[in-house]
């Protein structure tokens, strides 16, 4: 593991972490046409670490707010929201883990993706904030959430078009997608780190895995202020575009 190749998926986790065009789908494409394997457990976790932090920088007022009000509505409706993930994460995992092996599965995902872009950009309505907020819709986001386990299945993607589809305006809609995943990416995260502890730490790579956990940090941040300000100008469309040029190029390639 060298520094470049520590910016290059720093730089990869923290923009398709946050931007809706699927961390997991760009990771197996990379995989398959250009022979870039997955990082050791170590980085993995340091990456998904630094895009911790990018969410938890960029959304500190909010989650000191709920921290310093544990009775808020809004902090309930997000514990509500994590539910489906996990269960359904749990229930299925060993079917999700099969599908990364398949391009063919991905570019159609990313289709999918696409779609599900364009559709709420056409029917968001935008009428709801956190306190009209419901249940019901924070039920529906977090069965939206879940279904980003699938590779080619955008988390952001599909979180904010069901939070939009449910009437949730903007801003909220954006709010509670990033605030919902904080608690999927620590879970994520420690479930690794019983890994990390047994593979231990290799003193050589130090400056690369910290050198990536910067990136991933940065580039997440980057990403998240990418994406609020073309939601909020609604042009979610655009990466509607880039899901659909994808998918299809791929998909041709795996069929001719």
């Amino acid at each position: 593991m060298t520094v470049i190749e520590a910016v290059v998926l720093g730089v990869l986790q923290g923009i398709t972490e946050f931007l809706p065009i699927s961390s997991s789908g760009h990771l197996v494409i990379l995989q398959h046409f250009m022979n870039i394997n997955t990082p050791g457990v170590t980085l993995e976790v340091l990456l998904h670490f630094g895009t911790l932090l990018a969410v938890l920088v960029y959304f500190r007022k909010d989650i000191l707010h709920l921290l310093r009000h544990p009775q808020d509505r809004f902090l309930w409706l997000i514990v509500v929201g994590v539910i489906p993930a996990g269960v359904i994460g749990v229930l299925f995992e060993d079917a999700f883990e099969r599908w990364f092996g398949s391009v063919t599965l991905v570019s159609i995902m990313l289709l999918i993706t696409g779609l599900i872009l364009w559709v709420a950009e056409n029917l968001a309505s935008g009428k709801k904030d956190s306190r009209t907020m419901t249940v019901m819709d924070a039920l529906v986001i977090g069965f939206a959430q879940s279904l980003a386990i699938t590779p080619g299945i955008s988390r952001a993607g599909s979180t904010i078009s069901a939070a939009l589809l449910t009437g949730l305006d903007r801003d909220t809609a954006a709010r509670y997608s990033f605030l919902v995943v904080i608690p999927v990416i620590v879970g994520a995260t420690v479930l690794k780190v019983s890994d990390l502890v047994t593979a231990g730490v290799d003193n050589a790579y130090i400056v690369p895995y910290a050198v990536g956990t910067v990136v991933s940090a940065v580039s997440g941040y980057f990403a998240i202020t990418v994406l609020l300000k073309l939601l909020n100008t609604g042009r979610l469309k655009v990466f509607s575009i880039y899901c659909w040029l994808v998918g299809l190029t791929v998909l041709v390639t795996q069929i001719f």
